[in-house]
């Protein structure tokens, strides 16, 4: 068995250190090790993004990356979204809009969202349908998660220009 091997990362502003084995995924580390369970586990094969976190900024899938490989890093996960208990604008406009189901796919939406819309702060239904789809939700036709993507774009421009 290989030696464990010690893991930096600043997760949501936290720095933490802890020893994982070097084949050790990053989802399972968050969740497992660091004990951040918002960010789930689905498909294992990076498919279905359930799993996506920001990583130095950018939306990637956890669960086809090690732990090891995010030495160093800058990690957000859902658990970081909300600020003093105040919904982030995306999750406001998520609860408004009615745009989560179950809320297995939801962290992975949000995580990819914010990346998206950080990127392009005006999208069209369309760009935005084109960015979730790689997030796949079992539960609806994705209607409401578009209408809660575009309410909190608004939002978001909102707040930026005060």
């Amino acid at each position: 068995m290989p030696e464990p091997i010690t893991v930096r990362v600043t997760v949501n502003g936290k720095r933490f250190e802890q020893r994982c084995e070097p084949r050790k995924l990053l989802v399972d580390f968050l969740r497992e090790d660091l004990g951040l369970t918002g960010t789930h586990v689905g498909c294992e094969h990076g498919v279905c993004g359930a799993c996506t976190i920001l990583f130095n900024g950018e939306a990637v899938r956890s669960c086809i990356m090690l732990a090891v490989q995010a030495d160093g890093a800058e990690l957000g996960t859902i658990e970081g979204l909300a600020e003093d208990g105040e919904f982030h604008p995306l999750q406001q406009a998520f609860h408004e809009n009615h745009g989560l189901q179950c809320g297995f796919c939801t962290p992975g939406v949000l995580m990819l969202a914010l990346d998206f819309l950080r990127l392009n702060p005006s999208p069209t239904d369309q760009e935005i349908r084109e960015a979730i789809s790689a997030v796949l939700c079992r539960c609806t036709g994705y209607r409401d998660i578009v209408r809660s993507i575009a309410a909190a774009a608004g939002k978001m421009r909102t707040a930026r220009t005060r």
